[in-house]
């Protein structure tokens, strides 16, 4: 069995983002990049499937700024073919660029099952993974919790609000979101890591398509502003009515 994963870095939240001066992307000098938390869930839920199967396991991932230590992380987890996308991946390029352009290359490897997190939070024009299924021709199940492989076919399980869980059977091929593996990300240790990067080899894939349309087009990012819009509305009762009242009359509610 054959499993691409495909994972994306995005800005770290802890970090003071900045935008750039010409207004419609963030500032990247002092940007620092991080593995999209679901897609970890997707690196993590792909070597369990690999411990039970046997299964072959390739995460493919755009070129930026720290991206090859996500790679020799996922080796050091038990990942077998690390793939790295070359192409001018700035701001400017959407999720509609990015599936097109993974799914070009992920159409060599003819995998059995894809994953990829279910969301990130740069996702502008929706997530890639409903993208990626479109350009490869394959059902997508998105929120996954837990996968079991049997017979060609895949078990998942979704939880939805209030306690609810599906169970769902999926024929492969197949492209799943994860929204949690079965287990949180295993944490591995810089040394082991450092081992990964003496015996693995990244390989490089150029980005042959990399065409936007069908994104958004950011016009302007500014910060939001500061006014001063709460009215603390003091008195008895019947005051603190009458002023509601009046509030919601100024507002064309009543």
């Amino acid at each position: 069995m054959n499993i691409v994963v495909f994972v994306k870095l995005v800005p770290d939240l802890v970090e003071e983002l900045t935008i750039d001066p010409n207004g419609v992307s963030l500032d990247t000098t002092w940007l620092r990049l991080i593995v999209n938390e679901f897609d970890d869930h997707a690196i993590e839920q792909s070597i369990l499937l690999k411990d039970r199967s046997g299964a072959s396991v390739s995460v493919i991932a755009p070129d930026s700024e720290g991206v090859d230590d996500v790679l020799f992380t996922a080796a050091a987890k038990g990942a077998d073919q690390l793939i790295k996308l070359i192409g001018d991946f700035s701001n400017s390029v959407n999720n509609h660029a990015l599936a097109r352009a993974t799914a070009a290359v992920i159409k060599e490897l003819q995998p059995n099952l894809v994953l990829t997190g279910v969301q990130a939070h740069n996702d502008l024009d929706g997530p890639v993974g409903p993208l990626l299924a479109e350009y490869l021709g394959m059902p997508y199940v998105g929120y996954v919790a837990g996968v079991t492989v049997s017979d060609g076919k895949v078990s998942i399980r979704k939880e939805y609000p209030g306690g609810l869980v599906a169970e769902m059977e999926v024929t492969l091929p197949a492209v799943l979101g994860i929204q949690a593996a079965e287990q949180p990300p295993r944490y591995v240790a810089v040394s082991k890591v450092r081992q990964a990067m003496k015996i693995s080899t990244i390989e490089e894939r150029s980005a042959i398509d990399l065409d936007l349309n069908g994104g958004l087009t950011i016009t302007r990012m500014f910060q939001p502003e500061v006014v001063k819009r709460a009215e603390m509305i003091e008195g008895d009762v019947e005051s603190v009515a009458a002023r509601l009242v009046g509030i919601f009359k100024e507002a064309g509610i009543l």
